[in-house]
C-alpha cells in the first residue's frame, strides 16, 4: 500500500495521450467501499465522496486537459506546486487520494514508530497533538482540510487549508489529514463535525503517517 501509494502521487510528468485516451486516471481507493463500516463510516458516506466527488475532480481535470493539451504532460503534483489555473482541481484530487490513505479498516489507537516520536518531541503528547488537530478540524469555519505537517526544519504542526488547498504549494510536507468539507461527512453525521472527527481518529492509519513522516520529500 506504501509503495503503491508514494507511486501515484509522485507521478512521473505525463507524455500526450492518444485522443479519447484520459490523460489523469483516479486512484483506487485503498480497500473496499464497505470497509469503514465498522468505524462508522457507512459505504453509502464513502460512495459518495468517492465516486461522486473525488471521481468529479478527475473528470473536470481531464476536460480541462483536452482544451490545454499541455496539461497532459504535467503531473498531479506539477499542476499543484506551479499553481496552475487548474491547481484546484489538480489539488482536490490529490488530498483526496491522502486522504482515503489516511484511514484504514485497521486503524485507530495511538500512534506507533517514528512518527510518535515526532509527535512526543514536537507537541509534547500525542494528547495535545490529538487535541489541538480535533479543534482545527471541528472549528474550521467553510470547506478545507486539518493537517499535520512537517515544516522546513523537520518539526510536526498542526496546519489548516482553506477550499481546495494543499500543503505542497506551501512547502510543507503532508503527514496526516481529515476533510472537513460537508460531503465528506454530512450522510452520516449531518451537520455533527464533531461526531465525524471522532469517527476519524478511530479509522487512522499509522502505517501510512509513519511511511508519510519519513519518506523524502515529493516537491
Amino acid at each position: 500500500l506504501k509503495l503503491q501509494f508514494l507511486y501515484l502521487i509522485a507521478s512521473p510528468a505525463r507524455t500526450p495521450l492518444p485522443q479519447h485516451t484520459m490523460a489523469f486516471a483516479n486512484p483506487p481507493l485503498p480497500y473496499a467501499l464497505d470497509a469503514l463500516q465498522d468505524k462508522g463510516i457507512s459505504r453509502e458516506q464513502v460512495d459518495f465522496h468517492y465516486n461522486k466527488h473525488h471521481c468529479g475532480y478527475v473528470t473536470k481535470l481531464n476536460a480541462a486537459a483536452e482544451a490545454r493539451p499541455e496539461l497532459k504532460t504535467m503531473s498531479i503534483v506539477d499542476l499543484i506546486t506551479a499553481k496552475d489555473k487548474v491547481y484546484n482541481l489538480a489539488a482536490q484530487i490529490w488530498n483526496h487520494t491522502f486522504y482515503w490513505n489516511c484511514m484504514s479498516p485497521n486503524g485507530g489507537g495511538e500512534p506507533y514508530g517514528p512518527v510518535k516520536q515526532a509527535i512526543e518531541k514536537d507537541f509534547g503528547s500525542f494528547e495535545a497533538m490529538k487535541k489541538e488537530f480535533t479543534a482545527a478540524a471541528v472549528g474550521h469555519f467553510g470547506s478545507g482540510w486539518a493537517w499535520v505537517v512537517k515544516d522546513a526544519d523537520g518539526k510536526l504542526k498542526v496546519h489548516s487549508t482553506h477550499d481546495a488547498g494543499c500543503p505542497l504549494s506551501e512547502g510543507l510536507k503532508p503527514v496526516l489529514t481529515c476533510d472537513v468539507w460537508e460531503h465528506a461527512f454530512y450522510i452520516d453525521f449531518r451537520n455533527d463535525k464533531a461526531a465525524y472527527v471522532n469517527r476519524f481518529w478511530g479509522a487512522v492509519n499509522w502505517d501510512f503517517v509513519n511511511s508519510q513522516y519519513v519518506a523524502p520529500s515529493k516537491i
